[in-house]
C-alpha cells in the first residue's frame, strides 16, 4: 500500500496516525488507477496531513485535488 509504504520510510509516524492515513487512501483509492496515480494520492495525503490537516473529512476532501497553489483570479 503506497501512503503506508511512504509513512514509514518517512520514519516520522506513530502506528494510530498510519491507520488514519490508510483509512484515508482506502476512502480515495479506486481501482481503476494505475500505480502511479496511487503513488500521487499517497504523496497528496501525506503533504495534506504534514500540513496540520488531521480532521479525516477536510484530509479526505483536500486529497482529492492536485498538490499546488491555485491561480484564481
Amino acid at each position: 500500500m503506497p501512503v503506508r509504504q511512504k509513512a514509514q520510510d518517512a520514519g516520522i509516524f506513530e502506528p494510530q496516525e498510519l491507520e488514519f492515513l490508510a483509512r484515508v487512501f482506502h476512502c480515495l483509492k479506486t481501482e481503476e488507477q494505475t500505480a502511479d496515480e496511487r503513488e500521487a494520492l499517497a504523496s497528496r495525503i501525506l503533504a495534506n496531513f504534514m500540513a496540520g490537516i488531521e480532521d479525516e473529512e477536510e484530509l479526505v476532501s483536500l486529497s482529492r485535488l492536485p498538490l499546488g497553489r491555485s491561480h484564481m483570479s
